[in-house]
């Protein structure tokens, strides 16, 4: 199939996309390289470099230690509180940045299984979908193992992900805890937030939303849809840089009531009172531990302006848009090959990456890196293609599409 009808539409999109001059916001966005790995890690902004130079210099080599007194304390609540209000739909006072994905998933994971089986000793179960982020399951199984609980697993497809049905055959009166993705990393499916999660407070569970592959690309109403928990990256639409750490979310109603396991000074009352026990603080700052690091969360206030400056709504249409465009190109050139389509069909059902099945994409993966074309792949024999709203055109969407359609063809 000729190609030059989808070329015609891309440069159409591109010249109406209202988002289109935020692309050179972007170190690298003006090479002939196509990333599709934004849903792993964001491009860097460009305005990032100056700030860390700047930080190095003026604040950290400026200030030195005062300025902890001055601003860095603050900084984990300053912009968790900003990237909450622009990105999760969560009132001030409820978000934190801190430590890795990992390590926040298992204090709010631990600390909630420990409230509900404090208050009810029945309920031992955590709930987990089996085609999770391995993360998630890994850490599910530990805690559970630690504690003497039980794991549910919910048995999904793994071009989807969990559904209310799914989910309410698998909570009951012995639920703690139910852990779920917001989007699937393998197939992008986007679940239904609002409902799942009153399923689990029908059941007299609480609920944890794992956000990484949703914050920053798709609109979130912590608030709204009474959420108890969640933790998401910063490093994949947020742009955080390499290791950037993740933000923890914790609802006011039930920030007095929940002890995290992992008791550093951090999170102490009297952070500098260096007493002889451990008193949480309270707030936020009782989710924290270590010192926080402090270079490692600058980057994501660059994404935040940009963010702050398009809308969360404007970006999820130009995602949704993408992946539109990207179906309709698969439709067109890739489908004659033999792949299929490993995620939603449906934008409503569809975060911002799609999967793409074919025996050969493992071997195809590797050829397109050789070529500067970046996707990546997850098995079972699927290249995933994630598409950043605010970094990515439409022309480079097609011409990575065109770039796998060639790989496919030349590794069957």
């Amino acid at each position: 199939m000729s190609t030059e009808p989808f070329a015609a539409e891309a440069e159409a999109l591109d010249q109406a996309d209202p988002l289109a001059a935020h692309r050179d916001a972007f170190v690298g966005a003006e090479t002939s390289l196509v990333y599709f790995d934004g849903n792993s890690l964001g491009r860097p902004p460009r305005a990032t470099a100056s700030r860390l130079a700047e930080f190095v210099t003026a604040e950290w080599g400026g200030r030195l230690i005062r300025g902890w007194d001055e601003s860095w304390m603050d900084l984990p609540f300053r912009i968790g509180d900003r990237l909450g209000r622009l990105t999760l739909g969560a009132a001030t006072g409820q978000t934190i940045i801190g430590d890795s994905t990992t390590v926040l998933l298992y204090k709010l994971l631990r600390a909630a299984l420990s409230e509900r089986s404090a208050t009810d000793p029945e309920r031992v179960e955590i709930v987990v979908g089996r085609d999770d982020f391995p993360t998630d399951r890994y850490l599910v199984e530990g805690i559970a193992a630690e504690r003497g609980a039980r794991v549910v697993w919910i048995e999904v497809d793994t071009a989807r992900g969990v559904d209310a049905d799914r989910l309410r055959a698998a909570v009951g009166p012995r639920t703690a805890v139910v852990l779920l993705s917001h989007v699937s990393y393998r197939s992008g499916y986007l679940a239904d937030a609002e409902e799942l999660t009153r399923i689990g407070h029908d059941a007299g569970a609480l609920v944890l939303w794992d956000l990484c592959h949703s914050a920053g690309s798709v609109p979130v109403a912590l608030d709204a849809w009474g959420v108890d928990l969640a933790v998401g990256c910063t490093y994949k639409y947020l742009n955080g840089g390499p290791g950037a750490p993740a933000f923890a979310y914790v609802a006011a109603r039930h920030q007095g009531m929940l002890t995290q396991p992992i008791q550093g000074w951090m999170g102490a009352a009297d952070v500098f009172a260096m007493g002889p026990e451990y008193r949480p603080a309270d707030g936020m700052r009782r989710f924290l531990s270590g010192t926080p690091p402090v270079l490692a969360m600058l980057a994501m206030q660059d994404t935040l302006d940009l963010i702050d400056d398009a809308g969360i709504e404007a970006i999820r249409a130009k995602s949704v848009a993408l992946t539109e465009f990207a179906l309709r190109v698969g439709d067109g050139i890739l489908s004659p090959l033999g792949v299929t389509l490993a995620s939603p069909r449906d934008p409503s059902e569809r975060g911002g990456h799609l999967t793409l099945s074919h025996p050969a994409m493992r071997a195809v993966t590797a050829r397109l890196w050789q070529q500067d074309v970046i996707p990546d792949y997850r098995d079972p024999h699927g290249l995933r293609i994630g598409l950043a709203p605010l970094s990515t055109s439409f022309t480079e969407t097609l011409t990575g599409l065109m770039a796998v359609a060639e790989a496919v063809r030349t590794e069957s």
